[in-house]
């Protein structure tokens, strides 16, 4: 979903129905709350190997993890050099909230 189209509720849920996905999400909240980084991850987002770290699995499933809430339009992923850093999509949200509160 990009920023200007209309949110997908099937492939938001299903995004979200992982608990560590959903986890993930509340984490994005406060990129601070993360290890420091070279850059800011209120700037660029949280490097992945953060998001790892945190959600206590393997490089490759953190990765299919964020490439799923990335696909579903509900994060964005900055590349800096080798490495992966991703934000909430926070336009995206706020229309899913609304798209929600319509449809359901």
């Amino acid at each position: 979903m990009s920023e200007t189209q209309e949110p997908d509720l099937v492939a938001v849920f299903k995004a979200l129905g992982h608990p560590t996905r959903l986890a993930i999400m509340g984490w994005l909240k406060e990129p601070e709350s993360f290890p420091p980084q070279d850059v800011s991850a209120s700037e660029v987002g949280v490097c992945l190997k953060h998001i790892q770290a945190r959600a206590e699995v393997s490089q490759s499933t953190a990765s299919q993890f964020m490439a799923t809430l990335q696909r579903a339009g509900l994060v964005t992923c900055t590349r800096i050099g080798q490495w992966s850093h991703y934000s909430r999509n926070e336009q995206a949200i706020e229309a899913l909230g609304k798209k929600v509160s319509l449809s359901v």
